[in-house]
This record gives C-alpha cells, structure tokens and sequence, in this order.
C-alpha cells in the first residue's frame, strides 16, 4: 500500500520545502495538495515551479490536487469567497470553472493523475438547475483535464448532489464516462452508510479519503479514532476490483495534532490490517 498524505492537514501553512521534506521523511512517498488561500498558490507560477523543484528534491510523487472550494479575494475586496461549479448564476459558474482550470494547468508543470473535485457546498439538494450547471462545467473541465494527463474524480460530500448514488447517475446520465469517483468514508460514515455508499461508488472509485469521525460532524480524525468499522471498511477495499490508493485527508486538531510519527503509526496499523484482510480474500 503506498503511503498518500493530503496537505490539508497542514492547509493553514504554507506549503514549503521543509514541510514536503518532513512529509517524505516520515515515510510517505506521495501528496494530494489542497488548493486553498494562503497554503497553494496555484495561480503563481513561481509557486507551481517551486512545487515541482521541491516534489523532485523530495522525491514525492504528486499524486492528486483538490479543487479549490474557495477564491482568495483578500486584494481589494476582502475574505474568500466559496466556489461552485454547479452555481445557476452563469457568471458565477463560469468565474468557478475558470478557478479550477487554473488549478488543473499545474500538471503542465507537475504531473498528477487525479483532480478531486466537489459538486455544491454541505446540506445542497438536488436542483435539477444545478446538475444542469454541473453539466455544462464538467463537460468543459473534464476535456481541459485529459489534454493535461489528468483524471477528474468527483468526491461524495454531505450533500444530495454528491450522494454516492447521485454520482453515479449523474455520470450515467450525462455519459461523462471520462468522470471517475473519489470515495470519501468520512462522509459515507457521516451518512450511517459506508457499506451501501462505497458498493454504489465501486466500479467508478479510482482514489479515496480516509479518515475518521464518530459520525455527525467531519472531523477529519486519524483511522481508529472515531467509530467507524475499519474491519468492514477494509475487507471491501480488499476485494475492490482494483487496488485503491488509500489516501489520508486528516485535520488539525490541536496545534501540531496529529504528528506525522501519528500518521506513519496510522499508516502502519492500516497496512497490516489490509493485508490481512487481502490474505483472507485469496485463500481457497
């Protein structure tokens, strides 16, 4: 199992050398960057060149970005506003597939195989207005994606839009068959669902999010920390049709919470447990 650490974990700094340094030493060997204000400054191309130097020197794969969720407006107009792909005001929506490209043009500097994408904000019903919306911005992203060697996962969020079965639908419907899956088990967890969610998801998942919660809120904790079933969750990843990237998506908890000795114990308990459970699937 290869060891992936989102930053969002450190999405509150800056993502500098020393801090990609400390990720690999701990042994992790990829990243999934969050596209946030103030921690990736996607838009610079000194940062992407900076990115790319420092992934190299630390012999990191990159093996994701996550969408931006908000746009940094501090210059002149003040605080961040939320960005959404779905929006039904048109010039919103195409200020938001405008971000997201930009965000996408790093893999002409950094090469990356997976862009995770959310569809709407937490709590958004299915406005078929919206799905509409999601379709003419991903008809567009998911071509500007392919030209730069990068697969757009769509990641099931606390929303009716993003329900796993949603999902599904939505690329069945609109035959974005280019379109893959993120599965997020803190978010099927929040639903009471993991099971049933990452069945609907299966076929189409190509990388995850794991972490833990105890259910009504996404604290975003390290596996074994909350309540979900991890010996359920991971003899279904075990029989997956293909092997998952199992890719941390963890937040700070207090100041320094977790450390990355944390994540590497984490990783370590995680792997063990998969393997067993992949042993148990091939025995006669």
């Amino acid at each position: 199992m290869q060891r992936i650490l989102s930053t969002y974990r450190f999405v509150h700094q800056p993502l500098t050398h020393s801090l990609l340094a400390e990720i690999s030493q701990a042994g992790i060997s990829g990243v999934e960057v969050f596209c946030a204000p103030m921690h990736f400054s996607y838009r610079q191309q000194e940062a992407v060149r900076e990115l790319a130097d420092i992934v190299g020197e630390c012999r990191l794969e990159l093996h994701a970005l996550h969408s931006p969720t908000e746009r940094d407006l501090s210059e002149g107009r003040g605080g961040n506003a939320p960005i959404s792909i779905c929006d039904t005001e048109r010039i919103r929506r195409l200020d938001a597939v405008d971000e997201v490209k930009r965000a996408l043009e790093v893999a002409e500097r950094v090469p990356f195989r997976y862009f995770i994408q959310h569809l709407g904000h937490t709590r958004e019903t299915a406005d078929p207005r919206k799905l509409d919306a999601a379709f003419n911005s991903l008809e567009n992203l998911v071509v500007f994606a392919k030209q730069r060697g990068v697969t757009i996962a769509l990641e099931n969020t606390p929303n009716e839009l993003s329900a796993p079965e949603s999902l599904r639908q939505f690329i069945s419907e609109t035959h974005l068959h280019d379109l893959h899956l993120c599965f997020d088990i803190g978010h099927a967890h929040m639903e009471g669902r993991v099971a049933s969610s990452f069945d609907a998801m299966r076929d189409l998942t190509v990388t995850t999010h794991i972490h833990d919660n105890h259910g009504d809120k996404d604290e975003h904790l390290l596996p074994y920390e909350g309540t979900i079933d991890w010996d359920a969750a991971l003899g279904s990843f075990a029989a997956a049709p293909q092997p998952l990237p199992l890719v941390f998506e963890l937040k700070e908890q207090n100041a320094g919470v977790p450390a990355l000795d944390q994540v590497r114990a984490a990783f370590e308990k995680l792997e063990k447990n998969l393997e067993a459970k992949g042993d148990r699937a091939t025995r006669p």
